[in-house]
């Protein structure tokens, strides 16, 4: 099996070759995320893949360091800033918890479709929550369990989702559910804003926390 870093570096080309799956859910994040920005504000986003969200947002900020651990992905977010001539997106090939990331503080974190791909995610969100301003914003999305009416492809992705990570064609995973993610949320000293699911089933949980 490989690491998170090898899987992610292996899937950069085809990742950043693939369109999104949904247009709809993805503009709305992008519209309730701007209700939170501000022209002055320091931002960081983690697991940024190859820097679409980064760059569509870099005009609503001050500067966005757009973070992500596999460097291909970075390279390829990095030439995208270039030929868009975005100049306030600095791309970092970092994990959340190296040096890299810097002590902030910040004034809003991004972790976008990345929280269920983490072995701690509460480790993880303590760690924004120290990164974060005091009145501090965390604005995330995440993939949840799902209940009654879950998609048949979803089903089946998750039946066979060992193997394929056992053949290294899958990363880790794992699926909370909303009021998990939420409590761990909350528990980390975060007051939660708004939430929302785009979609809806599967849910991909949009939460906006502001630091206590």
């Amino acid at each position: 099996m490989q690491n998170a870093e090898q899987f992610w570096d292996r899937a950069a080309e085809k990742y950043a070759k693939s369109p999104i799956a949904d247009m709809a859910s993805y503009t709305t994040t992008l519209e309730r995320t701007r209700n939170y920005l501000s022209p002055n504000d320091i931002v960081l986003e983690i697991g940024c893949g190859t820097g679409s969200t980064a760059l569509l947002l870099a005009g609503d900020v001050s500067h966005i360091t757009a973070s992500d651990l596999s460097a291909n992905m970075i390279a390829a977010g990095t030439e995208k800033a270039q030929e868009q001539g975005v100049s306030n997106v600095t791309f970092v090939a970092a994990e959340l918890f190296d040096n890299a990331i810097g002590d902030g503080p910040y004034d809003v974190v991004l972790a976008f479709n990345v929280l269920h791909l983490m072995q701690d995610p509460a480790a993880a969100i303590g760690r924004i929550h120290g990164l974060l301003k005091p009145g501090g914003m965390f604005i995330s999305k995440t993939v949840c369990q799902s209940g009654a009416g879950t998609p048949l492809k979803f089903r089946l992705i998750k039946l066979i989702l060992p193997l394929m990570q056992w053949m290294g064609k899958a990363p880790y995973v794992n699926f909370m559910e909303i009021a998990e993610l939420e409590d761990i949320i909350s528990s980390a000293g975060f007051e939660i804003m708004e939430t929302g699911s785009y979609p809806a089933s599967p849910p991909s949980r949009y939460i906006v926390a502001r630091k206590d």
